[in-house]
């Protein structure tokens, strides 16, 4: 998350999707993977696969392919040692930078991390020291084409949402985590698709960097932190200067 400036953000994702197709679906995959081994294969009866499902189409996974993870993961052990991870720390100038990660290697992960902290920003942080500057939130981003403001703005209410805003092209609906299945396949019954999908650490307030060093810094920690294959998320309250 970059702060409010969604469209921009989302084209910047989805063009370095285009380019790591591969790292993403290795990533939703390993989800996936951990999902299927906790409660099961059936979507039916397995929220948390609903969700990894979800958030595979907003990221473009063909559904063939969603398809041939369910059955790949139903029938291996992999997923079986990975750990979900939260690393807390600092960008240039102080930006909060949350990332999430899943690993098989406590050891290695934790290195890569400190690595890209200490060459990018101003070091990892303990537990704690910057969440508190975000809320965990279920956000969605649908698309503007094609819905009245106001129609939709009801529709999304009317399933349960706690926020709707148009932001350039696209409306953000926020939930709370425990509605956000509930909210994502309401609008699902309504055809509705998604170019986000997934509970997040949402800033509560965001930081301009002016200091051209400082941005390409934290660009560069964005960067190195993303293509990490230990890493799922990375949330951040840097205010995108695109």
């Amino acid at each position: 998350m970059s702060g409010h400036s969604k469209w921009n953000n989302i084209k910047r994702k989805k063009e370095a999707t285009d380019a790591k197709k591969a790292s993403i679906f290795t990533k939703i995959g390993r989800e996936m993977a951990v999902a299927i081994k906790e409660s099961g294969s059936d979507p039916n009866s397995n929220s948390k696969l609903r969700d990894v499902i979800a958030k595979a189409k907003a990221n473009n996974v063909p559904n063939d392919n969603i398809k041939r993870m369910i059955e790949k993961y139903s029938s291996s052990a992999d997923g079986a040692d990975y750990e979900t991870i939260s690393y807390e720390g600092y960008g240039p100038s102080g930006i909060a930078v949350i990332v999430e990660a899943m690993t098989d290697n406590r050891n290695r992960t934790a290195g890569d991390m400190r690595h890209f902290f200490d060459k990018y920003g101003k070091g990892l942080g303990a537990t704690g020291c910057v969440s508190w500057q975000f809320e965990k939130k279920g956000v969605l981003i649908v698309e503007k084409d094609g819905y009245d403001e106001d129609e939709f703005l009801m529709t999304a209410l009317d399933a349960g949402a706690d926020d709707v805003a148009l932001d350039g092209d696209v409306f953000e609906i926020l939930t709370t985590p425990d509605d956000f299945g509930k909210v994502r396949e309401a609008l699902e019954a309504k055809k509705v698709s998604f170019l986000e999908a997934g509970v997040q650490m949402v800033p509560l307030t965001t930081v301009t960097l002016e200091n051209e060093d400082d941005i390409k810094n934290m660009q560069k920690l964005i960067d190195m932190l993303e293509s990490n294959d230990d890493v799922q998320e990375v949330y951040h309250n840097w205010e995108d200067a695109e």
